[in-house]
């Protein structure tokens, strides 16, 4: 039988997952902002939208700032997109059994999202935090934060610490403090076309060069260092019976810092053709900086565990991830960041996504006590 605020969180939780709202529809992400900004609204809290452009869903703002207190407060991240298509409702319906509560995007990450934002509706009064509080949720962080990013970085600017509600990880319910940079290059390869039975001397073969620079690129993943490169989509050619001149890949690398980011990057500008009458078309970048556990992490880190303590918990860190978030940005520009603040459950970015519902009532009184007293 559940308490009645855990009754309370699993009508508000469910609600927000019916509202579908994939990266790929900023129709429904406006939808799902609305209904966030209202629910902000009500309880006194300012709530302001801003628009990103017609291929992209709305930035949220949410403070409880008095006016004309500009002082560093505290920072919380969230975001609004999910993985999950149109329709995913009816693969994964919102429903529980056991202690697990399924449904589409809701561990990753709008229980996250809903945990923290009530927690703040209670301390929505101006001084009711030790810090004055902004509480930005994205509509793109799963397509990697390209239209946001910019405002992100601008809140931290003004940010003492950075608080994000992407989902705890899975057994344990353990929080990150530290995360992989993410990067990815493009790279094309020119050959030349020839028929492929009359004249296949005369071709260069895109494809046959793009294998010798995978097989490069594959290598130079590391393990023991922490660094990976993955070639995650790959085309080229025009017909069967063409020697191919065209093909491009793209390519994923995570890092776990920036010694070895601007390494790997200079491998991946310096790679040449093997094969003669060649082109090679590089576009690298790092999209994400690694966010490292420095010694004001730890020190957040240690704060927010005496909340979770208050909330009869125990907070652990997780070892560092693969994964990126928008506590990459903050992070790379100084500001002390914890993530994985949200529900605990597991399965994210899958159709058994669930959250676990004797936690959300603990974790909405760590947001509680941790908002009230963190400074």
């Amino acid at each position: 039988m559940t308490s009645p605020t855990t009754q309370s969180l699993v009508d508000g939780i469910t609600a927000w997952m019916q509202c579908e709202s994939p990266t790929s529809s900023p129709e429904g992400l406006a939808r799902m902002v609305a209904v966030m900004q209202g629910y902000a609204a009500s309880a006194g809290l300012q709530a302001a939208v801003t628009p990103l452009g017609a291929a992209v869903g709305p930035l949220l703002h949410i403070s409880n700032r008095a006016a004309g207190d500009v002082r560093p407060g505290l920072l919380i991240l969230g975001h609004s997109d999910t993985v999950h298509p149109i329709g995913t409702l009816q693969d994964n319906p919102c429903r529980i059994e056991g202690d697990r509560f399924y449904g589409p995007g809701g561990y990753d990450m709008k229980a996250g999202i809903y945990l923290a934002l009530t927690a703040l509706r209670d301390l929505a009064a101006a001084g009711a935090t030790a810090l004055p509080v902004d509480f930005v949720v994205v509509p793109d962080e799963e397509t990697g934060s390209h239209a946001s990013r910019a405002h992100i970085e601008a809140f931290a600017r003004n940010a003492r610490y950075t608080l994000v509600c992407e989902p705890a990880r899975a057994n344990g319910g353990k929080c990150v403090t530290a995360r992989k940079g993410t990067g990815m290059l493009r790279l094309g390869v020119k050959g030349r076309a020839a028929h492929a039975g009359v004249q296949h001397e005369k071709g260069r073969s895109a494809i046959r060069e793009m294998a010798h620079q995978i097989l490069a690129l594959e290598a130079m993943t590391d393990y023991a260092r922490g660094v990976t490169v993955s070639v995650g989509t790959i085309e080229g050619g025009t017909a069967t019976n063409t020697v191919p001149d065209r093909c491009r890949c793209v390519v994923d690398f995570r890092l776990p810092d920036l010694q070895a980011a601007d390494e790997l990057v200079d491998k991946m500008q310096a790679l040449r053709p093997v094969g003669a009458d060649m082109e090679l078309d590089i576009d690298v970048e790092v999209n994400r900086p690694p966010m490292v556990k420095s010694e004001a992490v730890q020190a957040l880190l240690a704060r927010a565990q005496e909340s979770a303590r208050h909330a009869g918990f125990t907070l652990e860190d997780a070892p560092m991830t693969g994964g990126g978030s928008d506590a990459n940005f903050t992070s790379a520009l100084g500001v002390p960041t914890l993530d994985g603040l949200g529900a605990d459950g597991d399965g994210a970015h899958t159709l058994h996504e669930h959250i676990l519902v004797s936690t959300l009532e603990a974790r909405l009184n760590f947001w509680r006590h941790l908002l009230a007293h963190l400074a």
